[in-house]
């Protein structure tokens, strides 16, 4: 049922004041695997990473910025050099989306696969050659290539029915941004959600940075206060709008799941993403590397973001004692040492967010090699790890993992992050602490989820249009390791 609610301001009762049949969600056929084949080749255009297995046909739109919204039309495919989180209204209408630049774990490679809509990242030397208004057929469903094909060639969808699939042992949860989005995906077939970021709730949500709302009074910055006074509007406590934004998305990702477990991964934005927030570029040092700066759990306790750290601990305390969804987990992101994830404890615990209190489980990110190395010492002071695959590739083989010219030598496969992965899952065990995964890895490569439960990992948390693909991956490789002789799991199509 789609219902509509009102709450009177002045008793604060809730009403219902109009109840009808839903009829989009409710067509969806959650149970059905689709599996694209491209029946006819055409002259390539470009080439490039794909980024998911499906494929779309419309007219490409070469759009340079995101203040050129108005040009792109619902269904075009999107041609740009590459996005960030200004670009979401752009990609939520795209049928496809190709950048010049970036690689498999890039802004676009990530957004693509939460929306479910394919992507070409990298197209570095082709891109000149897909103009304004053609007719092209994007495919990633031809392995780790994508093509963008001249005109609108044939393809068909062949479908797969998995009602009656069996659960695997290892959870399988979801990676998800979008609160829009939760209650539709939570009829995937899932454990929850390993990996909730917070980064896209406030970009498209909020949009304002947090030291911005706190020190609104005394903004240097007139046309970011007066988008800020318009955008909070009804507020007179600037820092509670933050607080109650931020509230209602959390609250609606672990809504959508309830019971089971939803961690949130605390903010992650690197320090140019954080300026680019309203009011933003005022609060942010400048940076030759805001991939190895001042990111994730060294900004939670020091000077600099600490009353900005605070809304955020504000907000969660919010969603779990008051809205009571205690299946709300925290989840500290880059956490470099032992001592660091120490030093946010005790600011958590400033805001009342004290581990074990009201059942609250705080996890840490496993992306960096000290992680690993130290797992033992972190495991005493976390209730479990996720396994960043993207962060961790990118530090132990030192690859920029968004650079496009060294794009090849990233790979998770590589025997050294294999080691180190399966170093962490055994102390885990060891320790009696909850270890899963939530990088990229699983969600392209069959072969890595089916390394991850011969290593005894807990849970994998995967983008949502590969869960159905990788469960049966998972099934698959749980009975082989059961039964040796057994090595596939059979589809029964419609």
């Amino acid at each position: 049922m789609d219902l509509e609610w009102a709450k009177d301001g002045i008793t604060g009762e809730l009403f219902i004041v109009q109840a009808r049949p839903e009829t989009v969600q409710s067509r969806k056929d959650l149970d059905v695997f689709e599996t694209y084949h491209l029946e006819q080749r055409g002259k390539v255009l470009a080439t490039g990473q794909s980024v998911g297995s499906k494929i779309a046909t419309d007219r490409v739109r070469v759009i340079e910025n995101p203040s050129m919204i108005d040009r792109f039309e619902a269904g075009e495919i999107l041609v740009t050099d590459k996005t960030d989180p200004d670009w979401q209204p752009i990609m939520n209408k795209a049928a496809a989306i190709v950048t010049r630049r970036g690689g498999r774990t890039c802004h676009a490679a990530i957004i693509s696969r939460e929306l479910g809509v394919p992507a070409i990242v990298g197209v570095e030397q082709d891109a000149d050659a897909l103009m304004d208004g053609e007719m092209v057929t994007v495919s990633c469903a031809e392995g780790e290539t994508g093509f963008v094909y001249q005109g609108a060639l044939p393809f068909r969808v062949k479908q797969s029915n998995l009602r009656n699939l069996s659960r695997p042992t290892t959870k399988v949860m979801l990676n998800l941004a979008n609160p829009d989005e939760a209650f539709s995906l939570s009829f995937l077939p899932n454990d929850g959600v390993g990996l909730a970021r917070m980064e896209f709730i406030v970009s498209n949500h909020i949009k304002i940075h947090p030291l911005a709302l706190v020190n609104f009074d005394t903004l240097a910055d007139q046309e970011a206060k007066a988008e800020i006074a318009r955008l909070t509007q009804g507020y007179d406590d600037k820092p509670a709008y933050f607080v109650d934004r931020l509230t209602q998305g959390v609250a609606t990702l672990a809504a959508a799941f309830y019971p089971k477990d939803v961690i949130l991964r605390l903010s992650d934005f690197k320090t140019n993403e954080y300026a680019n927030l309203i009011g933003g570029a005022a609060y942010e040092p400048i940076e030759e590397n805001p991939m190895l700066g001042f990111r994730g759990a060294s900004r939670y306790y020091h000077p600099r973001y600490q009353e900005g750290f605070a809304l955020e601990c504000r907000a969660a305390k919010k969603v779990r004692d008051e809205m009571g969804l205690t299946n709300l987990k925290l989840m500290i992101p880059f956490c470099r040492t032992v001592e660091e994830g120490i030093k946010v404890h005790k600011e958590m615990n400033k805001h009342g967010l004290r581990r074990g209190e009201n059942d609250l489980e705080i996890y840490v990110m496993c992306e960096i090699p000290s992680n690993v190395i130290l797992a033992t010492e972190f495991c005493d002071i976390f209730d479990g790890f996720s396994i960043g695959s993207n962060d961790l590739t990118q530090l132990i083989l030192g690859v920029d993992r968004d650079s496009e010219i060294i794009a090849p030598l990233f790979d998770e496969q590589n025997p050294a992050v294999k080691t180190m992965i399966a170093q962490v899952i055994a102390v885990c065990r060891r320790k009696h602490r909850k270890i899963g995964s939530c990088g990229q890895a699983p969600s392209d490569y069959p072969e890595f989820a089916e390394f991850l439960v011969e290593q005894g990992i807990n849970s994998i948390s995967l983008n949502p249009d590969t869960v159905l693909k990788t469960t049966l991956t998972i099934i698959a490789k749980e009975r082989a390791l059961a039964t040796p002789n057994i090595q596939s799991v059979e589809l029964a199509t419609p």
